[in-house]
């Protein structure tokens, strides 16, 4: 029989190594978490303005390793704290936008910062937890088949589900990249999915010990996925319609916080028409978003009579951002007005949520009057619209926000000869948002094909080849007009005939090619062993 102050001694000193151990994997798992918040802020790093794109490739693939044998739970919160590090440091301009120049209360603005990271880092924790359940170890299933995919359907989800917010998807990354050549054959998301497959073949080239053949074999797709994309970079979908011609584009710099000052109108007007005036050997003149800052029938027949007259008799046509007003239903818009050859309007379809309309009950309006907070809203335009007409072609005009959404861009394609957008960055200030909407304004160049051009009122205004390559812009923060050639097109690329449909095929074709690829029941035995603070 073991005498009871032995048995007290081998239990104690088991209570102290257990006790040791767990302090152990607590502190090793804080590392590893650690480490996923910084690849996730790293990240941010491979948009613009920074445009590092190796770092959007190297990045997941370091969260991809971090979760390989981790159960659904522990990879769920790596990819919820890669995710909240990403748009916390990528979005902060959301702040801004609330609180420094909207005029909201810091506490509300932080409120709402930090609800959209959290419900944005979801969608990352929701790819490794599945990745997790799906494919815990390493391998061809995990890394090459299910993570792309699942990456990029759960990016395609979040760019429409809940109105959508397809800020930083993956594929934006790669504008200036040879994998840019897979936009306008599958859109963002098919680069995306590029993007992710090349970490994942990286992962597994890397971290399992394979024969040199199959090495080989990782390093053979790696290069024709590139090779390919950077031979369909160098090609070109559309053609000529016609002449290029003489543009535009006015940037009035009026101050966010005076923009919609009674007294500020009469002045901005002033200012407007006579940039329009200085300008009149341009074939079409555009105006940024909401330039004139009063509803369109207010200052129709004493400002857009007389100057639609004058644009007449010089042969030239202006797009104009305007509030619109429909009495019949009392209904407002914010639109774009084509005024000249041929008249038309255009009413924004996709608002911004608590920007451009609130979806909330009687009693928050009544609370936001009392809070004396900015609020709006604003009408949906219809679904179906007619194309403005300008310089003689068909024009594919969006608002701001719209061209984040690449097939509500292709509602006019393929009749638009080139695309036009009117935007106010002067919500963000001088900060990364105004060249991260550039870029998505470039990729959409880029899927359709189509000459861009980009009209804002503080910058970044910008003219943007069938290429997506930025050919001018004009200085931040200052008034100026750019002016320069522009040339219709016509034709399709392929993006612009199925969408978004064939990246999103192509993700749910992996998902099946990785359901019946055979499972692993046990660990691999090439697999390098992995570090414990990775668990």
């Amino acid at each position: 029989m073991i005498p009871v102050p032995h048995l007290l001694r081998r239990g104690l000193a088991a209570v102290v190594a257990a006790c040791a151990l767990a302090a152990e994997h607590i502190h090793a798992a804080r590392v590893g978490d650690l480490s996923a918040a910084v690849l996730g802020a790293l990240l941010v790093g491979g948009f613009a303005p920074f445009s590092w794109y190796p770092l959007a490739i190297l990045s997941p693939m370091g969260l991809l390793w971090l979760t390989t044998g981790l159960g659904w739970r522990r990879a769920a919160w790596r990819g919820f704290l890669f995710g909240a590090a990403e748009f916390g440091l990528g979005v902060y301009w959301i702040y801004i936008s609330v609180h420094e120049v909207g005029g909201a209360p810091a506490l509300v603005a932080m409120f709402m910062l930090m609800g959209l990271t959290a419900i944005m880092a979801a969608y990352s924790a929701a790819v490794f937890a599945l990745l997790a359940w799906l494919a815990p170890q390493d391998g061809w299933r995990r890394s090459v088949w299910l993570f792309p995919a699942l990456w990029t359907l759960l990016e395609w989800l979040r760019s429409w589900f809940l109105s959508g917010f397809p800020w930083l998807s993956l594929g934006y990354s790669q504008i200036d990249g040879p994998l840019r050549g897979y936009a306008p054959v599958l859109g963002v998301f098919g680069v995306s999915l590029c993007v992710a497959l090349t970490a994942g073949l990286l992962l597994t080239a890397l971290v399992t010990r394979t024969g040199a053949a199959r090495r080989c074999a990782v390093l053979a797709i790696l290069a024709l996925l590139w090779g390919l994309g950077g031979l369909l970079a160098d090609r070109h979908w559309t053609r000529p319609a016609g002449a290029p011609f003489r543009v535009s584009l006015v940037q009035g710099d009026i101050p966010q916080d005076e923009k919609w000052d009674p007294n500020v109108s009469t002045p901005t007007l002033d200012l407007y028409r006579k940039l329009a005036v200085d300008h009149w050997d341009s074939r079409l003149i555009i105006w940024p978003e909401a330039a004139i800052p009063e509803y369109q029938d207010e200052v129709q027949l004493d400002f857009l009579d007389p100057l639609e007259a004058d644009a007449r008799q010089h042969g030239t046509d202006l797009l104009i951002g305007v509030p619109t007003h429909d009495w019949s239903t009392d209904a407002y818009y914010n639109s774009v007005i084509s005024l000249g050859a041929k008249d038309g309007v255009y009413h924004k379809r996709h608002l911004v949520v608590f920007g451009e309309f609130f979806p909330v009950p009687d009693w928050v309006r009544n609370w936001l009057r009392l809070m004396d907070l900015p609020y709006s809203d604003f009408t949906r335009g219809a679904v179906e619209q007619p194309l403005l007409q300008a310089a003689g072609y068909p024009v594919g005009v969006s608002i701001c926000f719209e061209d984040a959404f690449g097939e509500e861009i292709l509602r006019a394609l393929p009749s638009a000869a080139f695309l036009v957008n009117v935007s106010n960055d002067g919500w963000f200030g001088d900060s990364i948002a105004l060249p991260q909407h550039l870029e998505i304004a470039r990729m959409r160049a880029l899927e359709t094909g189509r000459y861009l051009l980009r009209t804002t009122n503080t910058g970044v205004t910008a003219m943007v080849d069938d290429a997506g390559r930025v050919r001018e812009t004009a200085p931040l923060a200052k008034t100026y007009v750019l002016s320069g050639l522009v040339q219709p097109l016509v034709g399709a690329t392929p993006f612009s005939i199925w969408g978004n449909s064939g990246a999103v095929a192509i993700g749910l074709l992996m998902v099946g090619a990785a359901a019946f690829h055979p499972r692993k029941h046990r660990s691999n035995p090439h697999a390098r062993p992995l570090k414990e603070w990775r668990a």
